[in-house]
């Protein structure tokens, strides 16, 4: 057995250079890598697990599918907007959003204090993904990079 606590684990930021993209998350997966959590584990993983702070206005990531991931979002606090495809959904505390492979998807905080979520996505080994607004794809076998023809840095074409 593993164990550890949320208030242990420290809030990490990730923000786009325009600040666009802006979030703040707790990884509880990788927090289980670490010793002190009890035995090492015999493999990566089967699922990935975050806790997501998000401030007014900002987005998660640029809108993206994936061709092997799941994702299962479940919001705490705050009120936001996913953006799945075409529609775009009105996201309040309780909801419980799914996006299976394929289908493009964002969260948005549209409301007027921070936005608080869990993320619960499987651990695919490998992965496609492909970002609509900026027609661009991407490859995760440990994060090989993005591409068009040539590599392209990651908010190409999104601010």
């Amino acid at each position: 057995m593993k164990k550890v606590n949320l208030n242990d684990i420290p809030w990490r930021e990730r923000r786009s250079p325009k600040g666009r993209y802006h979030r703040f998350l707790r990884d509880v997966a990788l927090a289980f890598r670490s010793p002190k959590t009890g035995p090492k584990l015999p493999g990566q993983p089967p699922f990935e697990v975050e806790l997501v702070r998000m401030p007014a206005g900002a987005r998660n990531f640029p809108l993206h599918s994936h061709a092997t991931e799941w994702e299962f979002y479940l919001i705490v606090s705050g009120t936001g907007t996913m953006r799945a495809g075409k529609r775009k959904t009105a996201l309040k505390p309780g909801d419980c959003v799914f996006n299976p492979p394929g289908e493009a998807h964002q969260i948005i905080n549209s409301g007027r204090g921070d936005l608080l979520y869990y993320v619960i996505a499987n651990n695919a080994p490998a992965d496609f993904y492909y970002y609509p607004d900026s027609r661009k794809w991407g490859l995760s076998l440990e994060h090989v990079g993005l591409f068009r023809i040539r590599e392209v840095d990651y908010y190409d074409g999104e601010e």
